[in-house]
């Protein structure tokens, strides 16, 4: 795999140094956060994948299911005889195989582009995804938007991007407006994208989702006080927080939390400050926004795109949509 590293180094903060201002701006607010992106060390990535294997997260193996059944159809709606896939954000790769396998049993040739901010995201990738004469794979290491710009400079094909996993339910409805426009914008006229939508659903099914009854999901976010201690010098006490995954009717997303279970005072050694947490006042971790087939098409009517298909499971539970950019 071929890889291009984007980020600038040179004015590029540290990681730690970035992990550490964005805890310290999250537990400074009055409704104190922490960023999902820090989920993700390499216990918590351990985690994840538990948690994605579980029998009460039907969301992995639901839209899989989807890919492997529309994978020759997705093929058959792009006409060219060549297409870029860029994915943003590409995790493991077994999904992202699927579309591809689609498209090469299709006679087409195809140049995958994975975008991440990540390096080691493309290692991994490198374990799933190999190169042959009809697959060339260019990883780049950058942010999304940025990655896309590349490969614009690079490319005349016509492009598929994907966007799986229902990551964009991690943004609010204003977020994702302004990320959507954004992919349009960086896109030519007929270029498709292919974006996983977790679908509203009977709320028990739901909060199974993200309260597993192994408890994964629990470990899963306490590992993330775990991280602050060890790269940070806190002194969480993760015992000492319970963790709360509910449906919020309201704005359709499910939320969760860690609530303190007493009073208590964190202090953290690469910030020289201390935080306090009342008993049970909420620290917020995550949005997981949840749609219906209505949300989905006004999304993309509103943020340029024409709806090309619906991909879903016989439960209804997840669709995988299949966008088309519209440019005048």
């Amino acid at each position: 795999m071929e890889i291009s590293n984007l980020v600038n180094y040179e004015n590029h903060i540290n990681d730690k140094e970035q992990f550490a201002l964005d805890v310290l701006n999250g537990l400074s607010r009055d409704e104190k956060m922490l960023s999902t992106k820090y989920f993700y060390d390499d216990k918590g990535s351990e985690l994840f994948q538990k948690i994605t294997k579980h029998e009460d997260y039907y969301l992995t193996r639901t839209e899989y299911e989807i890919l492997k059944q529309a994978n020759k159809e997705i093929a058959n709606i792009i006409s060219e005889d060549e297409v870029d896939i860029v994915e943003l954000g590409a995790g493991d790769g077994h999904k992202s195989k699927l579309i591809i396998e689609g498209l090469l049993e299709s006679g087409k040739t195809v140049n995958y582009y994975p975008i991440d901010i990540s390096a080691e995201a493309m290692k991994q990738l490198e374990q799933v995804i190999t190169p042959n004469e009809n697959l060339q794979v260019h990883g780049v290491v950058a942010e999304y938007f940025e990655g896309l710009r590349y490969i614009n400079e690079r490319s005349r094909n016509r492009k598929l991007v994907l966007f799986l996993g229902s990551n964009i339910g991690n943004f609010n409805r204003h977020q994702s407006h302004y990320f959507l426009q954004h992919m349009w914008n960086g896109l030519e006229a007929n270029d498709m994208a292919l974006i996983g939508f977790d679908l509203k659903k009977d709320v028990e099914k739901l909060t199974a989702a993200y309260n597993d009854s192994s408890g994964y999901t629990k470990e899963f976010n306490l590992n993330l006080l775990e991280r602050i201690n060890k790269e940070l010098g806190g002194n969480f006490v993760p015992e000492n927080f319970q963790h709360v995954g509910i449906f919020n009717p309201k704005i359709g997303a499910m939320e969760s939390y860690l609530l303190p279970k007493k009073d208590q005072s964190v202090y953290i050694k690469s910030l020289k400050k201390a935080f306090h947490f009342e008993a049970f006042e909420p620290l917020h971790l995550e949005y997981s926004f949840k749609y219906t087939k209505g949300d989905i098409e006004t999304m993309c009517f509103d943020s340029g795109f024409q709806v090309a298909k619906h991909f879903t499971d016989k439960n209804e539970y997840f669709i995988d949509s299949l966008w088309r950019v519209v440019k005048a």
